[in-house]
């Protein structure tokens, strides 16, 4: 009896053993698992707080953003008791295991008959309920098991405060749950659910949120992009005004700057062109002078009308001068030493006489105007073109060519035919004078290089101008002219007359006006005059005109021919040559006398 007694006291012995290890094998599987929920709260606790900062900071940039959009949101304010997790014992005492034991069915079933996730706690429990639990006894050897077979039961969730923290461990299982299901969700919303929510409303869905962030988005782009679009608009009519204002104003300037400076102005202003200048230079230079408004337009506008080549030197330019006109004065070059500002210029055709002369310095040819006059006068010129001291004083002045000047008694003018007739200049300083002596200068300097051809033929200056003097009217182009040249030549070597009607007309003071064909026609060649070379042979004994350089050349170089008369066709001007009278009197006929009846019966 006594071996069957311990063998059965044995075996309740292992059995109570194999329990007690298969119950603290189960209590640390359910510490490890409230130990992993902890650690999951308390990551989901980070994660939430991160995600209520983040939230947080974008709504307030929202809210700044759309004022028009405001709501009133309350922050989440998450609460947890920071001993919670401290209080778990990681050494479990027996009241522990006690209290663990009472909940196993909970803690590994706790689909049985626990709580929904969504339940909540009452507010106290006013009795707990009773619970069975395994009374330990020892009997000196081994612990007795009082009862043999555990039995579970259901024990509530609702505990009143805990004070020992056993309870706290107790408390801790809802505490978790709850956090880890429903407040999951409550942390990813942004303000604090109303009493009306808590009571049954669920929060919106993730989709939801996503839905709504989406919108705010798209609404922030449309006005982002609708602000963006009207600041472009206005930076686009900004920069078009400023583009159209600065055309208008570039207009208006460059038309400006290329007029005179001052249209009224006749004073003259002095300029110095160094060699070498180009247009950039040459327009500071202008600028600073005050002559043009602006070097830049200046530049460009020389560039842009390819104007070039501008000739270093002094001018005399007038503020009244368009730039136009200045670029083309700077085109014909200035002096080499400083002169006197020009008022300006007298012009005198080739062939004049002294007399027209006399007329032509009293006009100015620098302008169009017919009543801008000269500081001269004809009544002073004639004065000194017969002034007997000045002529003698031109005369120590250009020994070569006034040597040979001809007798004063027996010409109109002793120095007809020894005024070059060119284009002059005169100053505020500029006398009759002045004038005079310029053009036997111009007349000079033209000689110069055939004095000694002059003097190899035999003849004299006075002689040269004399008969350069007909072939000047006789001759309208060069070759005529030298044909003519020989004519009178041939004639004066077989000592017959000259016979030109334009001595005649000079004796008879009509050289030089309109005279019809009936008139040159009927001209009388029978007056008593030195300049009457029909009657006379030989040279009259002065110039009847001052020539130009064509028919001086002609008559010193004429060419070689055997004629010995020409005639000009009245109405063409051509000029048709005869060896002998027979033939010249039948090109007279044909070209002069025919014509003349025709024309009178007209």
């Amino acid at each position: 009896m006594t071996d069957i007694f311990n063998e059965e006291e044995n075996q309740k012995e292992a059995k109570t053993k194999s329990f007690k290890e298969q119950i603290l094998a189960d209590l640390a599987k359910a510490r490890q698992v409230r130990q992993e929920r902890d650690e999951a709260f308390l990551k989901a606790e980070e994660a939430a707080k991160e995600a209520a900062k983040k939230a947080s900071l974008q709504k307030a940039n929202e809210e700044r953003r759309h004022l028009s959009e405001k709501k009133t949101f309350e922050p989440i304010e998450i609460k947890r008791d920071p001993e919670i997790a401290s209080q778990v014992s990681d050494n479990p005492s027996k009241e522990d295991v006690d209290d663990v034991l009472t909940n196993l069915d909970q803690v590994f079933n706790p689909d049985a008959d626990s709580p929904t996730p969504n339940s909540q706690p009452t507010e106290k429990a006013s009795k707990p309920e009773p619970k069975q639990v395994i009374d330990w006894s020892d009997d000196g050897v081994s612990e007795s098991l009082k009862t043999s077979k555990p039995t579970w039961e259901k024990v509530s969730l609702e505990k009143p405060a805990a004070t020992e923290p056993s309870d706290f461990v107790k408390e801790a299982k809802p505490v978790k749950h709850h956090v880890s299901d429903s407040d999951e969700s409550e942390t990813k919303a942004k303000v604090l659910p109303s009493p009306k929510q808590e009571e049954g409303s669920t929060e919106p869905s993730e989709s939801q949120e996503e839905d709504s962030m989406q919108q705010k988005r798209r609404h922030k782009r449309r006005k982002t992009n609708k602000i963006a679009r009207r600041i472009a608009l206005y930076l686009v009519s900004i920069i078009l005004l400023a583009m159209l204002a600065l055309g208008i104003f570039g207009y208006t300037y460059v038309t400006s700057a290329i007029k005179p400076v001052d249209s009224k102005s006749t004073a003259y202003v002095q300029v110095e062109i160094p060699e070498g200048s180009g247009n950039r230079l040459i327009g500071q230079i202008l600028e600073k002078k005050g002559l043009i408004k602006s070097a830049t337009v200046f530049n460009y506008y020389t560039k842009f009308k390819n104007y070039g080549n501008f000739q270093s030197g002094y001018y005399n330019l007038q503020k009244s001068m368009s730039l136009e006109k200045i670029a083309n004065t700077l085109q014909a070059g200035g002096t080499a030493q400083p002169s006197d500002p020009v008022l300006g210029k007298v012009l005198i055709p080739e062939g004049y006489t002294i007399k027209q002369i006399s007329e032509a310095i009293t006009s100015n040819a620098n302008t169009k105007s017919k009543t801008d006059k000269t500081p001269f006068t004809a009544k002073a010129f004639l004065e000194k073109v017969k002034d007997k001291t000045f002529i003698e004083k031109m005369v120590k002045k250009y020994p070569k060519l006034l040597a040979s000047l001809p007798d004063a008694s027996k010409v109109k003018y002793q120095l007809e035919g020894y005024l070059f007739p060119a284009t002059y200049t005169y100053s505020d300083k500029t006398s009759v004078e002045d004038m005079i002596d310029s053009m036997l200068k111009a007349m000079d300097d033209n000689l110069s290089a055939y004095y000694d051809t002059i003097a190899s033929k035999n003849l004299t200056v006075n002689e040269v101008l004399t008969l350069a003097s007909l072939v000047e009217k006789e001759g309208a182009t060069d070759d005529d002219r030298k044909k003519i040249a020989s004519v009178f030549y041939n004639r004066l070597n077989q000592d017959m007359p000259l016979q030109s009607n334009i001595a005649i007309l000079y004796a008879t003071d009509k050289l030089g006006t309109k005279t019809t064909l009936a008139e040159d026609a009927a001209i009388d060649t029978s007056i008593d005059s030195p300049y009457n070379i029909y009657k006379n042979t030989g040279l009259m004994p002065g110039a009847v005109d001052n020539p130009g350089l064509s028919a001086i050349k002609a008559t010193i170089e004429p060419d070689s021919t055997d004629y010995l008369y020409f005639v000009a066709d009245v109405t063409t001007g051509n000029v048709y040559y005869a060896k002998t009278y027979d033939e010249h009197e039948a090109n007279v006929e044909k070209y002069v006398n025919s014509k003349l009846t025709t024309s009178s019966s007209d």
